[in-house]
C-alpha cells in the first residue's frame, strides 16, 4: 500500500495569512501545510480521504490521475469544500465519482452542494454517485474498509482502517467499543492539533499516549496548527517511530 499526504494541515492551514510567527514564516517546505487529507493506493484501488479547499492545487503538486472512491470523515469546510474538483475526473473518464459518507455528512454535502445533486443539473455540473455508510465493513471496488467511530468535541466523525493502515483525523477521543478496529494496525495516522489542550482535537502528549497504546510500528501525526512549533524541533523530540507527516510525504504500509 502507497500513502500520499495530500495536506497535513488545520483548518486555517499553515502559514496563516498575516500571522509573523516563527512557523509560518519558516523557510523549512514541512511547516507549509495544506488542509488535511491522504491518498491512499492499495491493490489497484485508489481512494482519496477528505476533499478540502486544497484539493485542486494537492491534485496537480501530486500528478493524480485516477480515483475510484473519496471517503469523507465528516462534514465541516476543511474537509469537504473542494468536492466541486471532482468535475475534472468526470470529463476525463464519462463517470460520476463514487463518494461515500456517513447519513449526517450526506445531509451536509446536499446542503452545501445543492447543485450537485439538483434533479435539474446545469451543464458541467460535477457528477458524484453518493453510497451512505454506516459503522460497518463496507467495499471500494472489492476492497474493504473499516469505518471507525471516533469523537471530534462532541461531533461523531469516522476514521477508516485499509489493511493495516487506520486513519484518524480530527479526534479527541476513541471509544473503547473501537479499539478492536484499530490493534493491529501497523501505521496510524493520528491528529494532533498543537502542544496545547483543545476541546474537540488531540494534543501532541495526548495523541503520544495513543499511539503508546496500539503499538503500531509507525504513527505519523497530522491536522497541526502552527502553534505545534517547527518540525525540525518538534520532531526530534518525538517517541521513536513516531513522526510529523508533512505535505507530501510518501509512505509505504507492507501487508501483512
Amino acid at each position: 500500500m502507497n500513502v500520499t499526504f495530500l495536506g497535513t494541515g488545520t483548518s486555517q492551514g499553515v502559514p496563516v495569512p498575516m500571522c509573523d510567527c516563527k512557523v509560518c514564516t519558516s523557510n523549512d517546505f514541512r511547516d507549509q501545510r495544506l488542509r488535511t487529507s491522504v491518498y491512499v493506493e492499495h491493490k489497484n484501488v485508489n481512494i482519496v480521504i477528505d476533499t478540502g479547499p486544497d484539493f485542486r492545487q494537492q491534485l496537480l503538486r501530486e500528478k493524480i490521475t485516477q480515483i475510484d472512491g473519496i471517503l469523507f470523515t465528516h462534514g465541516h469546510h476543511d474537509h469537504i469544500s473542494g468536492l466541486d474538483d471532482v468535475r475534472c475526473f468526470n470529463f476525463k473518464y464519462k463517470r460520476s465519482m463514487a463518494i461515500y459518507a456517513s447519513k449526517s455528512v450526506e445531509k451536509r454535502l446536499r446542503q452545501v452542494f445543492s447543485y450537485i445533486f439538483a434533479s435539474l443539473k446545469y451543464p458541467g455540473a460535477p457528477q458524484v454517485h453518493m453510497t451512505r455508510i454506516k459503522n460497518q465493513i463496507f467495499q471500494v471496488k472489492g476492497l474493504k474498509i473499516t469505518p471507525i467511530n471516533v469523537h471530534h468535541g462532541q461531533l461523531p466523525i469516522l476514521g477508516f482502517r485499509i489493511g493495516d493502515f487506520t486513519y484518524l483525523t480530527d479526534t479527541s477521543s476513541i471509544p473503547e467499543s473501537e479499539d478492536e478496529k484499530i490493534y493491529g494496525s501497523k501505521v496510524i495516522v493520528l491528529d494532533a492539533l498543537r502542544q496545547t489542550p483543545h476541546p474537540t482535537h488531540l494534543h501532541l502528549q495526548d495523541s503520544i499516549k495513543v499511539i503508546e497504546k496500539y503499538q503500531p510500528e509507525k504513527a505519523y501525526f497530522i491536522h497541526m496548527s502552527h502553534q505545534m512549533g517547527l518540525h525540525k524541533e518538534v520532531e526530534e523530540n518525538l517517541p521513536p517511530n513516531m513522526y510529523l507527516a508533512y505535505d507530501g510525504l510518501k509512505i509505504q504500509v507492507q501487508e501483512s
